[in-house]
């Protein structure tokens, strides 16, 4: 999987991919390029998401990339995870949704694909699946009740929640059998499943506060009340899976 970016950001990804190299040496196993800059989406507003595979945290090591990776931050708001190779078995595991997304949409900068030959526990990414589902309602219960006074809070928090929501709702789809092209192209399916347009109409209201953080006037207060609509059946969902 691959795409183009900004050509600042394959720069800077170079550079910290060059930086890790000559530091960290043969503890060094795999750099990987997750997420959204993987597939050449990135929105002005992205972080760019990479996997630093480890056989060791060495902190002297590690205090000489401090500076390489606090520049790449400020510069292309990029975001390493720290992963022992020893560790991953018990990342996929642990947190089966978000790996199983990585495993999905990752493009390996330097060394092995970490992932080769390994595969999520179905029975880890169902249980964790209703766990983070769970989590998602009720942190946006708690984002509704103190922002709902303002919709232009709304859209905000529309766009903080949006790539949990497709990523949770490709998540399910493939749990169910299904093979959605990107956690977009999930939650866009998912809508068209329920059939309604209210759910239609909060696929175009994710997009627009995802790309612009705003939305149109009137908009916010039905969209929320159909993604509330929209986490209950997910999780509904999910409980029958087995």
């Amino acid at each position: 999987m691959g795409g183009e970016q900004p050509p600042q950001v394959d720069r800077m990804l170079a550079d910290f991919v060059t930086a890790a190299r000559d530091t960290l040496g043969a503890d060094l196993i795999s750099v990987v390029l997750y997420g959204s800059a993987a597939e050449g989406r990135l929105r002005p507003t992205s972080d760019v998401n990479v996997l630093v595979v480890l056989k060791r945290f060495e902190l002297a090591k590690v205090d000489a990339l401090r500076e390489p990776a606090r520049l790449a931050k400020a510069l292309v708001r990029l975001e390493p995870m720290w992963v022992l190779e020893s560790e991953i078995d018990a990342a996929l595991t642990a947190f089966a949704v978000k790996f199983g997304d990585i495993m999905h949409r990752n493009r390996v900068l330097f060394g092995a694909d970490p992932f080769a030959g390994r595969s999520v526990p179905r029975t880890a990414s169902i249980q964790r699946l209703r766990q983070v589902l769970l989590n998602l309602s009720l942190r946006l219960r708690e984002a509704y009740v103190e922002r709902s006074l303002r919709e232009e809070q709304l859209a905000h928090v529309l766009a903080d929640f949006s790539g949990p929501l497709r990523t949770l709702t490709a998540a399910l789809l493939e749990l169910e059998g299904s093979t959605p092209s990107s956690p977009k192209a999930a939650l866009e399916s998912f809508a068209a499943q329920l059939g309604e347009p209210r759910f239609l109409e909060l696929v175009r209201a994710v997009s627009e506060a995802r790309e612009t953080g705003r939305l149109h006037a009137g908009v916010a207060m039905p969209v929320f009340h159909a993604l509330f609509e929209l986490v209950a059946t997910l999780r509904v969902r999910a409980e029958a899976l087995c």
